[in-house]
């Protein structure tokens, strides 16, 4: 099939590709405050708010102790599998709404619609958050390492990323490989949609008010898709968090939680309502330029797509 079929399965393929490529350029920026948010998303499990240590009071701080603990490169930990984490999500979550767009699937009488732009975005990020769930169990893992003076969550004993998925697989299975997955769904879903959504309908909102500039577009229309993805998807993001870096029994079962529904009773119970928001300006500062970086570079190359096409 040419290249050139307007809405072919090579471009199709191209759409998908474009999407995971933008997202893992963002990643290596914004690794570093994921591992902090990791980290306050698992400081004070199970345990009433007053009633654990602290040792990560917020970002900056967070940012500091790491550094200062286990030195600046762990500030990267587990960036080969959120880079991978982020290609598969991204390869379906803007390939998907892309795809959808190009077809004029989410556009009624000129515009945005809500229900259609949010129903494929979050049908795409469903899809990638499933593909990415073995990455994002790792990452986790990874991330929530530390040395025992300012050590959070159960402490897994992981090499790297390759090795966890192996190591996973033969004590686990493909099973295992996938725990986490139920708040993942939700996770990409709602994520997806009010992010894509916001970001379509920022867009609209300047162009008719004078903003032109493609990039300053993109720039302004990432930030506010951001900030409305992060408030929809942190309390999905913690549960997922937690699920994945429970520790395992000798028959593959969690120790603290058995699932998503038991996961979000206990933290209730527990540490209140609050305790989903944890690591909520973690999530903001990374998903701000983050999606910032991704959104603008995907737009760009959207833009080189429908050149190299012309």
């Amino acid at each position: 099939m040419s290249l050139k079929t307007k809405d072919g399965v090579a471009r199709d393929v191209t759409d998908m590709a474009m999407g995971g490529v933008s997202a893992m350029f963002a990643t290596v920026f914004t690794n570093p405050i994921e591992v902090v948010k990791t980290r306050l998303q698992l400081q004070g499990e199970l345990a009433a708010k007053g009633k654990h240590a602290v040792f990560y009071k917020n970002v900056p701080h967070g940012l500091y102790v790491i550094a200062r603990n286990e030195g600046i490169v762990a500030l990267q930990n587990g960036l080969p599998a959120m880079l991978g984490f982020q290609f598969f999500l991204n390869t379906f979550r803007l390939g998907v709404y892309r795809m959808c767009e190009r077809r004029g699937l989410t556009v009624v009488d000129g515009r945005t619609s809500v229900t259609r732009g949010a129903l494929a975005a979050g049908v795409g990020g469903a899809l990638g958050s499933i593909a990415g769930t073995p990455f994002f169990l790792v990452k986790t893992r990874l991330q929530a390492q530390a040395t025992a003076a300012i050590a959070v969550g159960h402490q897994h004993k992981h090499g790297g990323t390759v090795s966890a998925l192996a190591g996973i697989y033969r004590s686990e299975g493909v099973k295992g490989l996938f725990r986490g997955v139920g708040p993942q769904i939700p996770r990409g879903s709602v994520g997806s949609g009010s992010q894509m959504v916001s970001f379509a309908f920022a867009k609209e909102w300047l162009r008719e008010r004078g903003v032109q500039s493609p990039l300053l577009l993109s720039f302004l229309g990432a930030n506010l898709g951001g900030l409305v993805m992060t408030i929809c998807l942190n309390p999905f993001d913690v549960i997922a968090t937690r699920l994945s870096n429970q520790p395992v029994d000798n028959n593959n079962r969690g120790k603290l939680y058995r699932g998503m529904i038991d996961c979000f009773v206990k933290m209730s119970r527990t540490e209140g309502a609050s305790a989903f928001y944890k690591g909520l300006t973690a999530n903001y500062l990374r998903l701000g330029p983050h999606t910032v970086l991704l959104l603008v570079c995907w737009d760009q190359l959207k833009i080189l797509e429908d050149y190299l096409r012309s």
